[in-house]
């Protein structure tokens, strides 16, 4: 698949080859669903908790006689279906996270950039940095390409001057080539990708060696 490589100042310079094996492939919205899935699950804190009737805090009497009454039957004053008694099948503290197989991230993460492709909401550009870190010279960058939309730039390594630079633009995400996350980059209306950053990935999904 051929794109169009853009300057920082939105100018065609020329095209970059992207590896259909990362960038053409059919769109499997399952596999998408299930890593979107997996990475929400495990950001889950998991600490919500209720007391059962044997932790709350309450007199063991019996408020009255079993029968003869006309209400329901009640041991004592924490009986779920008492106001402030015990919760039945309230939750517990527990652990949401699980393992995807890394095939199916893999394919979850090339489905999503091939998705991105096909759509033309993915945008090559020169390999660039924010040597001041300044917020401003990066949204005169943006400007260029994406118009308030959220956007995710794919960098080709860790480059905190960028991500200095982009720590004050509330739609703006960064995500590097070899940690992508399948809820960022599908919900990114706009790619933005180094070139850099789309030579390696054809190295790091076009194998089954690469890790993710």
């Amino acid at each position: 698949m051929e794109k169009k490589v853009y300057s920082v100042d939105g100018k065609e310079l020329r095209t970059i080859n992207l590896d259909d094996n990362v960038f053409g492939l059919p769109v499997n919205e399952d596999v998408i669903y299930y890593a979107i899935n997996n990475e929400l699950a495990n950001l889950r804190v998991g600490t919500a908790c209720t007391k059962t009737r044997a932790e709350v805090h309450g007199s063991n009497k019996k408020p009255y006689k079993q029968k003869g009454t006309g209400n329901a039957r009640r041991g004592d004053k924490k009986s779920p279906i008492m106001v402030g008694g015990g919760i039945v099948f309230g939750p517990r503290p527990r652990d949401y996270s699980y393992t995807l197989p890394k095939k199916v991230k893999r394919l979850a993460m090339k489905s999503i950039l091939s998705l991105k492709a096909q759509d033309d909401r993915l945008t090559v550009i020169e390999d660039f940095t924010v040597e001041n870190g300044k917020t401003k010279d990066l949204a005169k960058i943006l400007e260029n390409f994406s118009k308030g939309e959220r956007t995710v730039i794919v960098l080709k390594d860790d480059d905190a001057r960028i991500k200095q630079a982009g720590r004050n633009i509330p739609t703006l995400s960064f995500l590097s080539y070899n940690r992508l996350r399948a809820h960022d980059l599908f919900y990114g209306r706009k790619v933005i990708m180094l070139e850099t950053a789309a030579k390696n990935l054809a190295g790091f999904y076009g194998t089954e060696e690469g890790a993710e």
